[in-house]
């Protein structure tokens, strides 16, 4: 085989990525990297409203891009979702788990709802819509990129202030689903990566922020910055792409440093 060049490994032209919790934040931002090489785009979260005017950002951009509203915490929504996606786009190249919850109260207080609430959204989830997809298009194809975002709270333990004990669980949980889907998947050509962003200025992080000060959060990087607008592009465009075809199981901290610094 006559080896690619640069630009081609990282070209998406001709696949299909779905893309959960992409109504805004991070996942926004990983559609625009996949529809920016080339990928169509289906955006799922749960309101209407806010995929109305993500997909049209997106379509603005010269993106093909559609939506399907669903509650991924449901597992008939989930079901749906990707049967509606296979059926309208004819193909899941690359699946993007990203919608996620989060829940703050002290571990001896935590509400057992809200514990089950963040882990069918964060876990559970994942894992259902993981099975449709590969089940309905990867595993016949022999062929697919599964991306699931899990977070550096998911690596090792949180400062006292900081009570999110179902989120930083979960979030260690998906590293596990990663590695272990990655091992037994990849008889079929299927890649599963993770990636564990930092802190950005995200709607489920902005009020933990804000409560820390950001300047104060900014300090604990070896950069000095919290996540942008364009930080996870390059690694989500990495994971889906021929480039990295050679890639499964792994996960990259996408944290200005913070990992390294706290020793995870």
């Amino acid at each position: 085989m006559t080896p690619r060049k640069i630009n081609e490994l990282f070209d998406l032209r001709g696949k299909t990525a779905l893309v959960t919790g992409g109504s805004r934040g991070l996942g926004l931002q990983m559609a625009h990297a996949l529809g920016e090489a080339g990928a169509r785009i289906m955006l799922s979260s749960r309101k209407a409203d806010d995929l109305e005017q993500a997909t049209g950002d997106l379509q603005a951009a010269g993106i093909d891009a559609r939506w399907i509203a669903a509650d991924c915490s449901k597992e008939e929504d989930i079901r749906r979702l990707a049967d509606d996606t296979l059926q309208r786009m004819g193909a899941v190249d690359i699946l993007v788990n990203n919608a996620g919850a989060s829940w703050g109260a002290p571990a001896e207080d935590h509400p057992v709802e809200a514990w089950d609430k963040v882990m069918n959204l964060n876990v559970r989830g994942y894992f259902i819509l993981s099975q449709q997809v590969a089940r309905g298009y990867m595993i016949p194809k022999k062929s697919g990129r599964i991306i699931n975002i899990a977070s550096i709270a998911g690596l090792n333990g949180n400062p006292p202030e900081m009570k999110t004990l179902a989120y930083n669980t979960s979030k260690t949980a998906v590293l596990g689903f990663t590695q272990t889907l990655a091992a037994e998947w990849g008889r079929y050509g299927i890649n599963v990566n993770a990636i564990c962003p930092g802190f950005f200025m995200t709607k489920l992080a902005a009020g933990l922020i804000k409560s820390l000060g950001e300047e104060k959060m900014a300090s604990h990087a070896p950069l000095g910055r919290l996540g942008d607008e364009e930080d996870l592009k390059g690694v989500t465009l990495l994971f889906a792409s021929p480039a990295g075809k050679h890639i499964t199981g792994q996960w990259l901290a996408v944290d200005g440093g913070v990992s390294v610094v706290s020793g995870a």
